[in-house]
């Protein structure tokens, strides 16, 4: 899902302008109906685009094995002659791919039931093997030489299919029961447009749309306390607290767009959300271009900001950040080893430094770094910044700041999944430069936490790391952090970690 460009909606540089205000009243308590709604809505979510692709891929994956298994055992896989057991094998299962996608055989809400997904599956395998034996005969090559290895291959990929679709209709059929298949949306603004958008969802066919509460800033006759039998959980201030205790996927903005000021004060304090939020066009006659369109179910809105780094480049991601820090665990294990040596003979206490920091969606995480200052002088909440200088820094930690190894332990963050290894890097909770929140200086500040951070960020490696000693390092720390989270990619990712050598090492403003 795209958001739109800057011509066509708000854009983050817009919403940039809200004010600190905002985030103080977004950090009130909520009432006890919303957390007790959010504890409904805790558990995670699977999105239903990752599921059938996934099936997708093991599909591929089991019907390509079996061919290349039939073909060792029983020869065949021949074409005018030639021997291609690995083309034949993959060409085979992608065509039962689209021959399942043409019937809508991946179809995730119904997949909860094994018996109507057999008749697809040998419909669409049957196609395949007919028209291998069409290519067989149209290329002159003689059927005896193919006939075995089809046959094997016909009877064990319907077989091995329906084995696999039989264990994935169980997982689906709990998760479906559980709500994990669900898309869980948020309406804000209420009244009779509410309502309309609630009916309008809940009325169509395999709806996965769970609607989890209704949050208005009004407080009159136009927003009543129940519609269409949910409840106003709140106003637009504790919907960004609620957000944050449980795990929903989106927002739908029924405000008519004619109440622009109205709409972009909600934007300025839900943006820094990790969620996709929509402007409802289901009573409005909005002007937007036809393309800017998007669906949520069968409903028209307008996507204005998209959940950054979601569904497979999430998934890239985590799979990237496993594989690089096992790779530099491995290979930086005498640093680590040597490291780790070198404090515990320089000065008395842990060799490991923890810390809560700020972690994705504003929740607190435990790092891990190597101790650089005096145990007994340790800060843990960082109300003091490490200065030039500091006789709070240890010998060893004096050379371990400056180039970035008492980072190295956040390895093992980011494969407990608390970091990645790029992102904006985490900061202490309530952290004060001049006696004033981080927040309260930067706009926007909290629209880091959209994605998970890491060890080394794009703003790291443009100089902005280190002490904080003047707003404008602040500013242009958050504005560096979400140019990132904007303009994320696996590229962009490599290019960071590739220059963090380079430009960390011996760098100033690290004491």
């Amino acid at each position: 899902m795209q958001a739109l460009d800057p011509q066509t909606a708000y854009s983050s540089s817009a919403v940039l302008a809200a004010s600190s205000e905002d985030n103080a009243k977004a950090s009130q308590q909520i009432s006890d109906l919303a957390r007790e709604v959010a504890s409904e809505f805790s558990t995670t979510t699977y999105a239903p685009m990752m599921v059938r692709g996934l099936i997708q891929l093991g599909d591929f994956a089991v019907l390509t094995t079996i061919g290349l298994i039939s073909s060792s055992f029983m020869g065949g896989s021949v074409l005018a002659g030639i021997h291609l057991p690995l083309a034949f094998s993959a060409a085979g299962a992608l065509l039962f791919l689209l021959f399942m996608l043409s019937t809508d055989g991946y179809a995730v809400h119904e997949m909860h039931s094994l018996a109507p997904q057999v008749g697809k599956i040998i419909g669409a395998w049957t196609l395949v093997t007919v028209l291998f034996l069409l290519v067989t005969y149209l290329s002159g090559t003689p059927i005896d030489e193919n006939r075995s290895w089809l046959g094997l291959w016909f009877f064990a990929g319907i077989s091995s299919i329906a084995a696999v679709r039989a264990i994935q209709a169980y997982f689906i059929h709990h998760w479906q029961a559980d709500g994990r298949l669900e898309r869980r949306a948020v309406i804000v603004g209420g009244g009779q447009p509410a309502a309309d958008i609630i009916q309008s969802l809940e009325n169509q066919v395999n709806n996965d749309i769970r609607i989890c509460g209704i949050f208005d800033d009004r407080d009159d006759d136009r927003s009543p306390a129940i519609v269409a039998g949910y409840p106003k959980l709140g106003n637009v201030d504790d919907l960004v607290e609620f957000s944050r205790l449980c795990n929903i996927d989106m927002l739908i903005v029924t405000i008519p767009v004619t109440a622009e000021n109205r709409v972009l004060q909600m934007l300025h304090k839900l943006w820094v959300l990790p969620l996709d939020i929509h402007l409802s066009a289901h009573m409005n006659k909005m002007q937007f271009r036809r393309r800017s369109y998007s669906y949520v179910g069968n409903l028209p809105t307008v996507p204005v900001f998209a959940k950054p780094i979601a569904n497979w480049g999430s998934l890239l991601k985590r799979v990237f950040d496993i594989v690089i820090s096992c790779v530099t665990i491995v290979v930086l294990s005498p640093v680590l080893i040597g490291t780790a040596i070198a404090i515990k003979r320089d000065s008395e206490g842990p060799v490991i430094f923890k810390q809560k920091r700020l972690g994705f969606n504003n929740e607190e995480v435990l790092i891990y770094k190597f101790r650089s200052l005096y145990h007994n002088q340790s800060d843990e909440k960082a109300a003091k910044s490490v200065t030039k200088g500091d006789s709070r820094v240890t010998k060893v930690g004096r050379f371990i700041r400056k180039t970035s190894i008492d980072e190295l332990p956040q390895l093992f963050n980011v494969l407990l999944g608390t970091l990645s290894l790029v992102g904006p890097r985490p900061h202490v909770p309530h952290q004060l430069t001049d006696n004033r929140l981080f927040e309260e200086v930067a706009d926007g500040y909290m629209a880091r936490h959209k994605v998970k951070p890491g060890i080394t960020g794009w703003a790291q490696i443009h100089g902005w790391r280190g002490e904080i000693d003047d707003d404008n390092k602040l500013k242009q720390r958050v504005q560096h952090d979400i140019y990132y989270i904007e303009n994320w990619s696996l590229a962009l990712d490599l290019y960071i970690l590739a220059v963090t050598p380079l430009k960390l090492f011996n760098q100033d403003g690290a004491y």
